[in-house]
This record gives structure tokens, C-alpha cells and sequence, in this order.
């Protein structure tokens, strides 16, 4: 393990990193994309930090390194670690758990051991590279047992833990097993930061129910570990977002903008483009939208001449069962609509079972007039704000499912329920009929939103809320002193 120790540090699933090996054998690492790595570089940078997670090989032991100025703390993971605590338990029963059981949760008890196993050894590696004091900051549903297990280990840490994806209401939460224990982890946290003030609410009601610890507002109070004292843990919302501005420079490089105009030109100048972009999961609703189209096609409400839909769909989890079973749906589906409704030269559904560089995608974005996010439940969706990023023409149409945490700021969209198909094929038909200056308007108020709270403003949100926690157990205990306004 790591000799250094860090006043800052990061824990999750996988490292901001991906192991890279070239033809000769030689090994490298390269900065994953994503929104979180960007937020947290400065501030990892600035505060000495260090980042602890599984490096997405399995039984890969590797030292601690330095990466562009982090120090990367590898948590090795085997074959039958990914495949109980992560295939298993994180993402077969937490995670359609907490996507409102859209489908069905698996309950196995050795996946449960294994995710308790997997949790503890992430403590223990973040508690021997965290400095006395240090702010640790725990991400994500695969390691909701961290905060607890940290705390008992290291009792002078400041820790915080964010939940990526929907907490749900407690007549869902209810249903798992081990619901005490996981509530029970999340609490060790002094910070427990959630995409929707709903969320939020979820999550203290649950609190409430199974412990009935005091609750008041955003703050819980929780029996100290050791001598059951209370402390003070803080559970609210805090949306995350994007790199708007990194995202808007993309758009406007001259060759992401050709690009967009080649993709118009290969799809045959359509009056319309339609883009749906989501990880192949059964939460996007993306079957719901496919429907939508195909029946405003069989009416002819619109025609494949003039409306094309383009739908990439990022590979997902693959050896999980349920995953195998909506490929094939989707992929029957747009066969059946391209079958029915295609001609020589025009196809309704362009499908793209794979995902594309950031540039592409920007692309993409600027060549799409309407942005389909139909999902049946997400924490966020970054696609959404990715989609108005791009857009500093102020043109373009965003359709956005309600039941998308990013529908909560982005209330200019075209909001939908995607389970009302009529409702969906109604606003699908606004949207391409949609005046410019409508257009515009929606677009302007999206985008000074996505501006105004970019990915850098939320993390810095976060961390002073978390910060201002530090030492207040002691403050609690010590005797009142005068603090300068």
C-alpha cells in the first residue's frame, strides 16, 4: 500500500483512468472521459489528493502511481468479486432497486457477502492513504457501506458520499433485504448528496422508518458509533452537471460542425433528425420512443422521407441477463420498423450498437433538431445538458422525460411522460412543427441554466458543504466560544 498519505481523497468503482497496453506490451494510462474526473482534478491537484477505486481488469495487482498529478490508488478486484458485487448485487439488485424496479431485482445472499467484503476493502485502503483529517469524498450505489466502515476505522476523517442514481421511495426500498445495513452506511457519512431533492426526501423517510432518528430538514440526527452521542449527518440535493463550457468549445470547432453537416448529408437531408443517445439500459425508455415513432409513421403523421431517427446506443453490461434480453427487443424492433416502413433510399431508424468519441458526439448533437431523452427513471441524464451545451445556435428542440432528474432545471424542455405513448407522439409532432423563436427561447433559458451550474459549481457546492461540517462533533462537545461574524 501507498507510504504517502493525502488530506484529500476520492473513492469509486473504477478509477478516472483506463489501462492502456500497446502492441509491444507496454502499459499506459489515459484519463477516462466523464464529467466527475474534470470537476475534481482541480481540486484534487490543489488539495494533494488521491483517487481509490478498481483499475477495470479483473486480479490486477498494481502499486500505487502518479497520474497527471493524482495519485491513483488501485483496489484490486477479482473475477468472482465483478461478478457478485458488481454484476451481482450492484447492479442486479441495487440498481433496478433504485430505478423504481423497472425491472426486477435479484435477492442473493452471496451476493450480499460479497458486496460487504468488496466495501470493507475499499475502507481499508482509502483509511491507509487518508492523512489525519482529511476529507474523503465516497461516489457512488457500489459502495454505500464505505462511510460506515470508514468511520469506525478512521473516527477523524470528514467524509462525504455522493448517490449518483435515484434513491427510491420507501415502499420500493422497503422490499431489500438488508435495508437497515445499507441505510446504516450511507449515514456514517457527515454529507449525503442526492440528484433530487425527492431523492433526498426518500431517503430521510426511510431513515425515519427504520430507525426514527430525528429528522429536520436536510439534517438527521445519528447516535454516534462509540458512545451514542448524536451527530449531525446532512442528506440534500445537489444536481450534478457538465463541463458546459469545455462541451460548447467542442461544438465549435470547424471540423465538429462539418461533421454535423456531413451527418445531415448522409442521412439524406431530412426536414427532421430525431437522436436518442443512452447506454443500452432498460431505464433509458428506449423501446418507448421506438414506439412512438413507428406508430406516428403507421399514421402518417410523419413520413421516412422527410423524418429520420438516429439512436446510438453505448454497450452496457453485457453478461447481465437482463441486458442480453433488451438488446435483442431493441434490435428486433428496429428491424420490424425499418422492415415496414423503409425504402431504397431512406431508412426510418438509423441504429448504432456502439459508443463514439466526445467529438463525434457533439457532432451529433448539432446536427439533431429534436433531442429524445425518454428515460423511465434516471438520477440526472448528462445527455440532456450535453444536448443544450452544445447548442449555442440557441436552436434545437429538447424532449425530456419528467422522470429525469435533469427535468427538475431544465423546465423549458418539452416535458413528457414516456409511459404515454399518445403523450410522446403528441410532443414529438410540437416539436418538429416548433417556430424558431419558440425554439430559441426554450434553448436560451436551458443554456444560461447549464451555464450557471456547471459541473465546477457543483462540486465546489458540495465540498463547502462538507467542509463546514469539520470539527463540529468537537464544537458540539466543546464549551461555546465567539466566532467572528
Amino acid at each position: 500500500m501507498d507510504d504517502e498519505l493525502y488530506s484529500f481523497v476520492v473513492v469509486s468503482n473504477r478509477l478516472p483512468v483506463d489501462r492502456v497496453v500497446d502492441e509491444s506490451g507496454a502499459t499506459t494510462w489515459r484519463q477516462s472521459p466523464g464529467g466527475l474526473v474534470t470537476a475534481l482534478e482541480p481540486v484534487m491537484r490543489a488539495a494533494d489528493g488521491a483517487w481509490v477505486g478498481w483499475a477495470g481488469q479483473p486480479d490486477l495487482e498494481l502499486a500505487p502511481f502518479d497520474n497527471d498529478g493524482i495519485r491513483i490508488v488501485p483496489v484490486p478486484l477479482s473475477v468472482t468479486d465483478i461478478e457478485l458485487y458488481y454484476e451481482g448485487f450492484s447492479n442486479d439488485t441495487i440498481w433496478p432497486l433504485y430505478h423504481d424496479v423497472i425491472a426486477q431485482p435479484s435477492y442473493h445472499r452471496e451476493w450480499w457477502d460479497r458486496y460487504v467484503h468488496v466495501n470493507r476493502r475499499f475502507a481499508e485502503a482509502t483509511a491507509a492513504v487518508s492523512a489525519e483529517g482529511a476529507t474523503v469524498w465516497v461516489q457512488d450505489y457500489q459502495l454505500q457501506l464505505v462511510p460506515r466502515m470508514l468511520r469506525e476505522l478512521r473516527p477523524d476523517l470528514t467524509i462525504g458520499f455522493f448517490n449518483h442514481i435515484p434513491f427510491p421511495a420507501y415502499g420500493i426500498y422497503s422490499q431489500l433485504p438488508w435495508r437497515r445495513q445499507i441505510i446504516e452506511g450511507l449515514l456514517g457519512a457527515d454529507v449525503i448528496g442526492f440528484q433530487r431533492v425527492a431523492d433526498a426526501g426518500n431517503f430521510t423517510r426511510a431513515v425515519r422508518r427504520l430507525f426514527a432518528y430525528k429528522t429536520s430538514s436536510t439534517s438527521i440526527e445519528v447516535p454516534k458509533i462509540d458512545d451514542g452521542e448524536k451527530r449531525q449527518v446532512i442528506a440534500k440535493a445537489f444536481p450534478i452537471s457538465i463541463d458546459a463550457t469545455a462541451f460548447e468549445e467542442l461544438a465549435q470547432r470547424p471540423e465538429v460542425q462539418e461533421r454535423a453537416a456531413q451527418i445531415r448529408r448522409d442521412l439524406g437531408n431530412p426536414t427532421t433528425i430525431m437522436l436518442g443517445v443512452d447506454r443500452l439500459d432498460y431505464t433509458k425508455g428506449i423501446r418507448h420512443r421506438m414506439k412512438a415513432f413507428g406508430e406516428l409513421l403507421s399514421e402518417q403523421r410523419m413520413s421516412v422521407e422527410e423524418v429520420a431517427l438516429v439512436q446510438v446506443a453505448s454497450p452496457s453490461r453485457e453478461r447481465v441477463e437482463a441486458y442480453m434480453q433488451l438488446r435483442d427487443e431493441i434490435e428486433l424492433m428496429v428491424g420490424r420498423i425499418n422492415g415496414d416502413f423503409g425504402t431504397i433510399s431512406h431508412q426510418p431508424i438509423h441504429y448504432l450498437y456502439h459508443g463514439y468519441p466526445r467529438e463525434e458526439m457533439a457532432a451529433l448533437y448539432l446536427a439533431a433538431d429534436i433531442m429524445l431523452v425518454t428515460a423511465l427513471r434516471d438520477g440526472m441524464n448528462l445527455v440532456a445538458k450535453e444536448y443544450v451545451a452544445a447548442r449555442k445556435d440557441e436552436d434545437g428542440v429538447l424532449v425530456l422525460s419528467e422522470f429525469a432528474g435533469a427535468a427538475d432545471e431544465l423546465k423549458s424542455a418539452l416535458l413528457v411522460n414516456p409511459h404515454d405513448i399518445e403523450g410522446l407522439k403528441d410532443t414529438i409532432m410540437r416539436a418538429a412543427a416548433m417556430p424558431r423563436a419558440d425554439r430559441r427561447k426554450r434553448m436560451r433559458a436551458m443554456r444560461r441554466r447549464v451555464n450557471e451550474n456547471d459541473v465546477a459549481n457543483w462540486s465546489a457546492k458540495f465540498l463547502r458543504v462538507l467542509e463546514a461540517t469539520k470539527g463540529r462533533d468537537a464544537a458540539d462537545a466543546a464549551p461555546a466560544q465567539v466566532v467572528a461574524p
